[in-house]
């Protein structure tokens, strides 16, 4: 057995209970890692911007108190825009503290809701925004690679969230590190962690890519 299949068989993300796993998880080590963080590195910018390290926690804490219904009342509310939507959602979630803040995300670790049975997209709010926050603060833990190659899966078959099979489309796309692989045409090449973060949206993750295709996927990002 090659490699690349030894790893297929250990990626077990077929099931919506497999892939919730992987979401408490990932928000675990997550809480773990900010931890003993300061109040200057909770205020640091993140990658998504505009928000704070905070505010993108504070985020996630939003992102997992919400069902469907939820999701369309707070939509229909701010006027179906979504930063204001976000916005809102993300300062009731927001702690008085950033240790507040912090426990409120501790708290929705083990939480099942989502706005829709995307599950596998929600696990992508999750790897994306873990990454936005500990790449500015330095901190190198990688998301599992079970993780990331679900939510490259999914990155590549749909625009959902965020525009990636718009930014993947006409490319071929294969992780150095793990069994995914997509698509036709100019090679891109990375780690399954950059390849995400890239479809993604994150411009500062481009650098991480090798082949023909790069050129491609910075100008469609």
């Amino acid at each position: 057995m090659n490699l690349r299949a030894g790893l297929r068989l250990i990626v077990v993300t077929d099931t919506r209970e497999a892939l919730q796993g992987l979401i408490h998880a990932a928000r675990a080590d997550l809480a773990e890692d900010l931890d003993a963080l300061t109040e200057a590195q909770w205020a640091r910018p993140s990658l998504c911007a505009p928000w704070t390290v905070e505010e993108t926690v504070a985020h996630l804490t939003s992102a997992a108190h919400m069902t469907p219904a939820r999701w369309i009342l707070s939509m229909a509310g701010a006027g179906f825009r979504a930063d204001v939507h976000n916005r809102r959602r993300l300062d009731e979630h927001r702690g008085a503290t950033p240790a507040e803040t912090l426990s409120r995300f501790r708290a929705a670790v083990p939480l099942t809701r989502a706005p829709s049975g995307h599950t596998a997209a929600w696990l992508g709010e999750v790897v994306v925004h873990g990454q936005d926050v500990r790449r500015p603060l330095g901190l190198t833990r990688v998301p599992a690679i079970e993780a990331t190659t679900a939510v490259a899966e999914f990155f590549a078959a749909k625009n959902f969230a965020v525009n990636s099979r718009t930014v993947a489309e006409g490319l071929h796309l294969e992780a150095t590190d793990g069994p995914f692989t997509s698509g036709n045409g100019p090679s891109v090449r990375g780690s399954t962690e950059a390849l995400v973060m890239v479809l993604a949206g994150r411009r500062a993750c481009l650098d991480e890519l090798t082949g023909d295709g790069v050129p491609t996927i910075r100008q469609r990002i």
